[in-house]
């Protein structure tokens, strides 16, 4: 009786709060009249409220505020980094495979998806009476560019392509925020810009670059994020880009807001406002920086600014005005995503009140978190020992410290339940075959176990989080994380599955990693590999789907494995054109950028396209027929690349520029057609300072990879 008096209240306080009629709670005004409207309300302390994480909205005009949460690959509300506050009630949220494992499902649609369910639990955790606000402010995708493999937050990024990381970031941006013409289902912030791939000194060193790079490379995901999936948030990046820091640079009031519409939040780092004093030593006190902020474009800092922005107004570096067109974009994400209505025309403020069931208990989230980690599945090398028969073995050897582990990287939330490798070996076979365990090789139990099976999965790979470390620190040099770049990329683990393979030749590896390793000795001598990211909660199901042939696995690698480091040149190279990514680098890759295989074979043939010229603003169809020539049915990734052998401006030898995933049955062939926007075939023309289609022959490529090749032809850019 007491919650429905109190509920009764609630309702009773805020009809009549909109019985006041506002002109802001008008929904038939435009959004810049009705921000124009709450802003003359309301006061200076309240407006510098406002400039926080959790911006406090105006609640004495019914106005709820909200706050940011993390979200790269599922609501990381309670997780182990933290986000949930003590007291607001913890719930586990679905966790699916790290970012840079979703993106090798090569599959926006399925991203897209992804998305829309974790948009779906974040407004259930802030709506549902039985949990406090999560917060509407999701702090992703993060379109950040992998160009080099050591970054120690390459398993929060869509890899190293920025096409392939444009079409991923637009689709998660898509899904987060839903399709209803007025409201978002939750905001999507973009992190971080601009060029934002190592992690130590990151708050010192600048990235530095050229226009072209600027445009065509580093900001181009960001840029579709904006233009095309409708993000209005993103996240300045530590670093200086060219000398300036980020977070003060002018290209975030000049390009992200001038030229590609960016009108609602850009927000820093955190701590970035501190350390444009005390790192970069770019302002001489914190008002001046707070100052510098506010004009840059800021207007959320996730940092203690107040004493800062107060000084700054009193010395009179900023006016109040200054502060009004600062919090009118964080405003204007709080008005898209229903905060200053009543509800009554936004299609998700009854998520959580009339559709009480926990999502995260759905068997729709756990048929989502599988499907998305066996998509993601790469099948880097096979010479018949995979798919495993279970009719034909009696006894099983798992074997490696990954193999009974499913750990939380430091951006995901606590999963309902998690399946490990050996749990879902164990699903899938049953107790009819014996199933021989050892994490480690102590008293030669690895081996022992390898001896006395008749096949040896072999489990390794990367941690994480460095759980009983300080900030900064790994267990070994290969490890990277926020704020810890990697200092070697050979795997310390492969002298186990050296000792396994010796003890049984069918050895089979799953590597299991947040990035890239140069596994040469593996590549060379073990039978099959299998790569999965970290992090799903089924990962075990998953990766036993695979293994025992439920699916035949098509992911594909987002990044070009290299095989030694000393081909990597500089980590604080930022110029890509001196050698680094498929684009630039001349080594012969270990993987290459695309590469994975499947059960089956593929036979390309009959390439044409709709038409022989293209325009800008124009779409061509490339089509080509696709034969599953083996016995198992099976998707493809087909990867479309373009090359520009006459141009007058520098190009990659190949890029690339369209693809699809599709799935063929065995024995069939599909004719697939794949569109190409000819605005992709554009460079950044520096002195017109606009995207141009240079006149001239296309080559176009299509194959299984960067580096397979099947099929070539031409058009001409009119």
């Amino acid at each position: 009786m007491k919650r429905l008096f109190v509920t009764l209240a609630v309702c009773l306080h805020i009809s009549f709060l909109f019985a006041q009629n506002y002109p802001f709670q008008n929904t038939n005004l435009s959004d810049d009249d009705r921000l124009d409207n709450l802003i003359s309300l309301m006061t200076l302390e309240e407006k510098i409220d406002n400039l926080s994480p959790r911006p406090a909205g105006v609640p004495r005009l019914g106005v709820e505020g909200t706050r940011i949460v993390e979200g790269l690959h599922g609501l990381a509300w309670s997780g182990p980094a933290n986000w949930a506050v003590k007291g607001e009630g913890e719930a586990p949220t679905t966790t699916f495979p790290q970012a840079y494992g979703l993106a090798q499902t090569w599959d926006p649609d399925l991203h897209e998806q992804l998305a829309a369910w974790e948009a779906y639990e974040t407004r259930y955790l802030t709506q549902n009476e039985n949990y406090k606000k999560a917060g509407l402010i999701l702090l992703a995708p993060n379109a950040d560019l992998g160009r080099d493999i050591r970054w120690g937050r390459t398993e929060e990024c869509y890899g190293e392509d920025a096409y392939l990381a444009s079409r991923m970031t637009v689709a998660y941006v898509k899904g987060l925020q839903g399709d209803d013409p007025r409201y978002w289902k939750v905001a999507s912030l973009m992190k971080h810009f601009l060029a934002n791939s190592n992690e130590n000194n990151r708050f010192i060193n600048s990235s530095d670059f050229d226009d072209r790079l600027f445009r065509e490379y580093y900001s181009y995901p960001f840029y579709k994020g904006i233009v095309e999936g409708g993000s209005r948030a993103f996240m300045a990046a530590y670093n200086k880009y060219n000398g300036i820091p980020c977070t003060v640079h002018p290209m975030l009031e000049e390009i992200a807001v001038k030229e590609w519409g960016q009108n609602g939040i850009i927000c820093t780092d955190g701590g970035a406002y501190t350390h444009l004093v005390n790192s970069h030593k770019y302002y001489p006190d914190f008002p001046e920086a707070a100052a510098a902020c506010i004009k840059s474009g800021i207007t959320m800092f996730l940092d203690r600014y107040r004493d800062g922005v107060n000084g700054a107004l009193e010395k009179g570096l900023i006016t109040e005005k200054d502060i009004d067109r600062s919090i009118r974009g964080t405003l204007r994400v709080m008005l898209k995503v229903g905060l200053m209505d009543d509800g009554s025309q936004n299609p998700y403020v009854k998520i959580g009140i009339e559709d009480t069931i926990r999502p995260w208990t759905k068997p729709e989230a756990r048929e989502l978190a599988r499907k998305a980690t066996q998509k993601s599945i790469v099948l880097m090398k096979n010479e018949g020992l995979l798919p495993v028969n279970k009719n034909e073995i009696k006894s099983i050897a798992v074997i490696g410290p990954s193999a009974d582990l499913v750990v939380s990287d430091w951006y995901a939330g606590t999963p309902p339940y998690t399946v490990s490798v050996l749990d879902g070996i164990k699903n899938a076979l049953g107790e009819d075959i014996i199933i021989n365990f050892a994490q480690l090789n102590k008293a030669d139990s690895a081996v022992n176990a390898a001896k006395n099976s008749d096949i040896a999965i072999v489990c390794v790979g990367n941690h994480p989080l460095g759980y009983g470390l300080g900030w900064g620190e790994n267990h070994v040099p290969s490890d990277g994380r926020e704020e810890v770049d990697r200092q070697a990329i050979s795997l310390e683990q492969e002298d186990l599955v050296k000792l396994v393979k010796a003890a049984n030749p069918n050895t089979v590896l799953v590597l299991v990693s947040s990035f890239p390793y140069a596994i040469n000795w593996s590549k060379e001598n073990i039978p099959s590999i299998l790569h999965v990211t970290q992090s799903s909660q089924e990962l075990g199901n998953g990766v036993a789907d695979v293994l025992f042939g439920d699916i035949s696995p098509a992911g594909r690698l987002v990044q070009t494995w290299t095989a030694s480091i000393d081909q990597l040149g500089p980590i604080l190279e930022y110029n890509i054109r001196n050698g680094k990514t498929y684009l630039y680098d001349k080594h012969e890759p270990l993987f290459a950028f695309g590469h994975g295989l499947s059960y089956t074979t593929f036979e390309y043939s009959n390439l044409k396209t709709s038409k022989k010229s293209v325009r800008e603003d124009e779409v061509i169809d490339v089509l080509v027929d696709v034969k599953n020539t083996g016995s198992m049915d099976s998707d493809e990734v087909i990867q479309v690349y373009a090359g520009f052998p006459g141009s007058k401006v520098e190009h990659p030898e190949k890029a690339l520029k369209a693809f699809k995933r599709i799935h063929i049955p065995a024995g069939e062939t599909k004719t697939v057609t794949i569109s190409l926007d000819a605005n992709e075939l554009r460079y950044w023309d520096v002195d017109q300072h606009s995207f141009v289609l240079e006149k001239g022959e296309v080559k176009l490529m299509i194959g299984a990879s960067s580096a397979d090749i099947k099929l070539e032809t031409a058009i001409q850019a009119k």
